[in-house]
């Protein structure tokens, strides 16, 4: 069994493909015995220890975001919150996620000085040429300096880090998204065939294309008279959307359904025959999947991994602008009223193609590897730190140190012998008892607590 420790500052109830990858991947080796636990920030009033189904144990730390749900850098401060939280649940295992997760950064670094393993998952694709994106890669090169094994959603994810972070390829493996193909099943008696939908869901944001959306829809809607868009979503982009629809009085032909609750997504997607994605950037972009799934023929913009994505029989796709996008999608929708796929064979490809089961085979493996790695001493971490090059180096050295001073004063502090360690809660009655020593035997319940 692994002892993991997902560590991302975007978890539940915040919802998005990073926190449905967490989520699920933690489900499925869950159900294959091992121990997982989520530490992430207080979320309002959800703060403290929460148990999700699974079960499913969640850290809800007591430090406040500052922009988009992602907290202050603070670099020491949390150190003994989150090593207590490591010794107590026994972890082996660190796995951050997300460049942009401020304690997924801090988290490697503490990793590295408690002498545990870790991993990191990068969702997302970043430039190199606008200062977000150099700050971004500067910080991520020196927290993954030290990181055991780096996994990517798609092969681009796979070569922009690499070439963010200046990794060893040797280092960097790519494991694929998935979606649970039980939850996303097409239902083609109850769809309207006397009028094409066209669905897009996704949030109403600039990365997500919403201007190119804008210039599609009354393009469409001028040249064919029965095709009709549904919007599932939100964002500060959804104020743009409305204004064209009012402007080009297409009410009645376009919907919009707000912010979709995840569960809810399935329903949305099973009205719709094509599926729209404007993405200006995409690492993998797991909607596509859903929608397939779903029985809907895509349309996406092709950037990032999205090539890799589904076959091409399956998917059409366009360059970003709005020409290239309008004609694409006019060929869809021809391609649907002539030839119309199979929504029942869509999901059967789709399912045999993608599975959360194939993702936790695929993550144990590179789990094995990282526990029998060797631990690194604070030598081989400047080495490693100093790797970065220029006085960015330098300065990163004399912060770790300073760093292991603190480390020093917080195991004085809070003595390992002091902590108490949890029972493993887990999720099957038929257990030995013979398997641990008696005062570490593991809480066995059946249902999780609220």
């Amino acid at each position: 069994q692994f002892r993991i420790a997902f560590v991302c500052d975007f978890f539940y109830p915040r919802l998005g493909g990073v926190e449905m990858h967490l989520w699920s991947l933690a489900q499925h080796l869950i159900r294959q015995n091992h121990k997982v636990i989520i530490i992430t920030h207080a979320y309002g009033k959800r703060k403290g220890v929460r148990y999700l189904p699974g079960p499913l144990k969640v850290y809800y730390c007591p430090i406040v975001p500052i922009v988009d749900q992602d907290t202050m850098p603070t670099f020491a401060p949390t150190l003994p919150l989150i090593r207590n939280i490591l010794i107590r649940e026994r972890i082996e295992i660190v796995h951050a996620h997300q460049a942009t997760s401020t304690m997924a950064n801090e988290s490697l670094v503490y990793a590295a000085a408690l002498g545990l393993a870790s991993v990191y998952t990068d969702h997302s694709l970043f430039g190199f040429n606008d200062l977000a994106s150099v700050v971004l890669n500067r910080v991520l090169q020196i927290t993954l300096s030290t990181v055991d094994a780096a996994i990517c959603v798609s092969h681009t994810c796979r070569d922009n880090l690499i070439l963010r972070a200046k990794l060893d390829s040797k280092r960097v493996f790519v494991i694929p998204n998935a979606i649970d193909p039980s939850k996303f099943t097409p239902d083609p008696p109850n769809r309207d065939s006397s009028r094409i939908k066209v669905v897009v869901v996704s949030r109403l944001v600039y990365r997500k294309g919403v201007d190119l959306l804008v210039g599609i829809i009354p393009k469409i809607c001028a040249t064919l008279e029965n095709v009709d868009f549904i919007i599932g979503g939100d964002g500060n982009k959804r104020l743009n959307l409305q204004e064209m629809v009012e402007r080009e009085r297409l009410q009645e032909r376009v919907t919009f359904l707000g912010a979709v609750p995840h569960d809810k997504v399935p329903d949305v997607l099973r009205q719709g025959h094509v599926f729209l994605n404007c993405s200006l950037t995409e690492s993998f972009c797991i909607a596509l999947l859903e929608a397939a799934s779903c029985g809907l023929f895509i349309v996406s913009t092709k950037v990032g991994g999205v090539p890799e994505v589904l076959p091409e029989d399956m998917m059409l796709l366009a360059e970003c602008n709005v020409d290239a996008l309008f004609t694409t999608l006019k060929k869809a929708i021809a391609r649907q009223q002539l030839r119309p796929m199979d929504p029942l064979e869509l999901h059967d490809r789709v399912k045999t193609m993608y599975s959360w089961e194939r993702v936790a085979d695929e993550t144990l493996e590179i789990y094995d590897t990282v526990r029998n790695s060797k631990r690194l001493n604070l030598c081989d971490r400047l080495n490693c730190y100093s790797s970065v090059g220029g006085i960015t180096a330098l300065v990163v050295c004399l912060l770790i140190v300073t760093f292991e001073f603190w480390l020093s004063f917080v195991e004085w502090w809070q003595p390992k012998e002091s902590i108490d360690i949890v029972p493993d809660i887990i999720q099957f009655a038929e257990f030995e008892d013979k398997a641990l020593p008696k005062n570490e035997q593991p809480v066995v319940i059946t249902k999780a607590a609220p």
